[in-house]
């Protein structure tokens, strides 16, 4: 039996950096992949892992010169030169080199590439989940591969799905976005239940994986998750699944049933401060129960007018209110009670021409002039609270005595003084406009530019 020949394999050697030069037989020649810059760095950090390809350059009488040629390992040579020009590595740096002689040089450089075989993404998940577990942060493994840390998250994230579909996708059985959607929830055992059905079905898109491991979620979008708030769900040890692959408008919330009782919780909270407003009675709900709007219509409330008593009060604070401005109008800084009773004055009178009796309790950023507005009492509801929305007064109804919190109404000041003293300095602001606005009456509750 005739022996098979063994081969040799090339010499390697460690060259100076300043005795190589770039080979125009290398066949690569359109810029892909990493960039010179990033391979530079990666090189600096972790030095060279794959030596280059290298022939000798021969005089015109065919002896060496002591200079070899790069054939093959091009991008690894420029790297290389720019960290010299850097300062980063010295000139005379060695490099590891094999050193060829035989075949043909663009065959090399061409065999080098083309052999090359492209790390399954699946391989490359689960080296960054190995490097994650060995102590490496999302933030450092990012700057050791030029990625984002978000790229680094959904690499980590499809590295967690059950192994089991994993090997399915490492054996082509599965799409790439068919794996991203399983990614939404971390229950490997719910994964693989989704994928067993996806088997005996039709339908194997994305988004009807996405919908199957969702299913009995609730989205943060819906108006329940955002009365309480996703931070209140979490403090109470709620979960959150967010979809890192696609826009999930906040992801979804496991546990419906906490976050009912959230709701309810709130929504009794809210009912009491608004029960504090003068209510009869208040009832709250996530929701109407079934039927409970049916044959029912939208009451809408209408002003009264004010009485012969009413319009005379307000006849009376209006011309005191008319006495106090003349009488102060070139005061700079109004006397504390006049100050204060010009207040009491302003809100006597919107709440009377707001439909409400003249024994209001006094409010001190009354506006200057308004416009009419109809009467309505206050109710704060929130998500689908049932309180009244509106106060009904027929004309055989008395009018209230008092409103808890009056109607504001539309005015030229819209928030109250944080202090007396501001609260001083707006009502003396106020006396200068009208001083100047005098021939110029004011309108729609604003004052004339």
């Amino acid at each position: 039996m005739a022996s098979v020949p063994k081969i040799t394999l090339s010499a390697s050697r460690d060259i100076p950096f300043n005795k190589l030069v770039l080979s125009q037989s290398n066949v690569r020649r359109v810029k892909a992949g990493v960039s010179i810059e990033e391979l530079a760095d990666d090189i600096a950090r972790r030095t060279l892992l794959q030596g280059l390809s290298i022939r000798p350059v021969f005089d015109a009488e065919g002896q060496e010169t002591g200079m070899f040629e790069v054939p093959a390992g091009g991008r690894r040579y420029r790297a290389l030169e720019l960290l010299v020009k850097q300062k980063r590595m010295n000139k005379t740096q060695p490099v590891p080199c094999i050193v060829r002689t035989d075949g043909i040089a663009e065959e090399d450089s061409l065999a080098e590439n083309v052999q090359r075989e492209a790390l399954h993404p699946l391989d490359q998940f689960r080296a960054f989940q190995t490097l994650r577990q060995k102590g490496l942060s999302e933030e450092d493994i990012a700057a050791r591969f030029f990625v984002s840390a978000a790229v680094v998250k959904q690499r980590l994230k499809l590295a967690a799905v059950s192994e089991k579909l994993l090997d399915v996708y490492a054996e082509d059985g599965m799409t790439l976005e068919q794996l991203m959607a399983f990614t939404v929830t971390n229950d490997h055992a719910r994964q693989e239940q989704v994928w067993d059905q996806l088997a005996r079905g039709c339908n194997r898109e994305p988004y009807y994986i996405r919908r199957q491991l969702t299913e009995g979620a609730v989205r943060a979008a819906d108006k329940r998750a955002q009365f309480v708030g996703i931070a209140a769900y979490e403090a109470a040890g709620g979960i959150v699944i967010r979809d890192l692959f696609e826009h999930d408008d906040g992801g979804w919330l496991q546990d419906p049933a906490l976050l009912d009782r959230l709701v309810i919780e709130k929504l009794k909270a809210e009912a009491q401060a608004v029960r504090a407003e003068g209510w009869k009675w208040i009832t709250a709900a996530p929701d109407f129960p079934y039927g409970h709007t049916a044959g029912l219509r939208r009451l809408d409330g209408h002003t009264v007018d004010l009485t012969d008593e009413e319009n005379a009060s307000r006849g009376a604070l209006q011309a005191e209110l008319d006495r106090l401005e003349q009488e102060y109008a070139d005061v700079d800084d109004l006397p504390d009670a006049v100050d204060r009773r010009l207040g009491e004055i302003e809100t006597a009178l919107a709440a009377s021409k707001n439909g409400s009796s003249s024994t209001i309790q006094p409010r001190s950023h009354a506006p200057v002039c308004s416009s009419a507005s109809s009467a309505t009492a206050n109710s704060g509801s929130s998500a689908a609270m049932s309180v009244p929305k509106t106060s009904h007064r027929s004309s055989r109804s008395p009018a209230p005595t008092a409103i808890p919190h009056p109607p504001a109404s539309r005015a030229l000041r819209t928030h109250a003084p944080s202090s007396a003293s501001a609260e001083a300095a707006l009502r003396s602001q106020r006396l200068k406009l009208k001083r100047t606005t005098a021939s110029s009456p004011c309108r729609n509750g604003s004052l004339p530019s």
